[in-house]
């Protein structure tokens, strides 16, 4: 992996006998430098604030997904990544179609990152917040029956009250951001900050990222840039209304791997 931005004096190194760019640069970084590269910020003088991040992955053309899931268009470094993000989060926040079409199940605690999230105070592993408005979940997955941490779930308070008793039966903890039917991005937010979840991430879907960017939630973008076209009709990584304004966010890091982009966009 080489990182292209920001620039440093390694970035630019040459090897011994070999191009720029090349050598040490190149090598494959240890899963202690990508938490470095990838560190949340650190609080300020009024303590921690919750910072959402996304974490995506996209074609040269725009598509999020492939049949309907995101893995064909990854790769073995992204998922390095991927788990590295999960490993430095407090919570993990998914949309409900996301867990059907991905078969999510509990974060899984890792050695690796033991001790970073011992000195952060964190958990061994991330919850995972699922965000619904219908329920229509399978309570009986391990994501609800066994998670090392128990499962969240998000809704309105006009949700059905038998899917309400049937997801606090499984095990999870519902919490219930929106007075309607659906899920308020905001008060999601402040709900998970509510429980000492500061440190919050986000892997879709598009529809959920849709929301986030909406209503202005949205901290920070890892973008993984897939050297992939794909055509179709995939969705975009994220979707429903425009905003009336687009938002500007701009670039804090990139690494380069095998033709993929791992890109890093903060809120401007």
């Amino acid at each position: 992996m080489r990182r292209l931005f920001p620039v440093t004096d390694e970035t630019a190194a040459p090897a011994p006998g070999g191009g720029p760019g090349e050598g040490a640069a190149g090598r494959e970084w240890s899963l202690a430098e990508l938490a470095a590269a990838y560190a949340y910020p650190e609080p300020g003088s009024e303590g921690p604030a919750p910072y959402l991040r996304a974490n995506m992955v996209s074609t040269l053309d725009g598509a999020a997904q492939h049949d309907g899931r995101s893995q064909p268009i990854s790769s073995a470094t992204d998922m390095r990544i991927f788990g590295t993000l999960r490993a430095l989060a407090d919570v993990v926040v998914v949309g409900a179609e996301t867990v059907r079409q991905e078969g999510y199940r509990p974060a899984r605690a890792r050695a690796d990152f033991a001790a970073l999230r011992e000195a952060a105070g964190q958990t061994p592993a991330p919850a995972i917040a699922v965000v619904t408005a219908s329920l229509d979940l399978d309570f009986s997955l391990p994501l609800f029956t066994s998670p090392l941490v128990p499962t969240l779930i998000l809704t309105g308070a006009s949700a059905a009250p038998d899917r309400l008793a049937t997801a606090e039966k499984s095990g999870a903890r519902v919490l219930i951001a929106g007075d309607g039917i659906g899920v308020d991005p905001v008060r999601a937010v402040q709900a998970l900050a509510g429980l000492g979840h500061t440190r919050l991430l986000t892997e879709g879907g598009p529809r959920l990222l849709g929301q986030m960017v909406a209503a202005g939630v949205l901290d920070e973008l890892c973008l993984t840039v897939s050297p992939m076209l794909t055509a179709g009709d995939a969705q975009r990584i994220a979707g429903g209304p425009a905003v009336t304004v687009p938002h500007r966010f701009t670039l804090l890091s990139m690494l380069e791997e095998d033709g993929f982009l791992f890109t890093r966009y903060g809120r401007s």
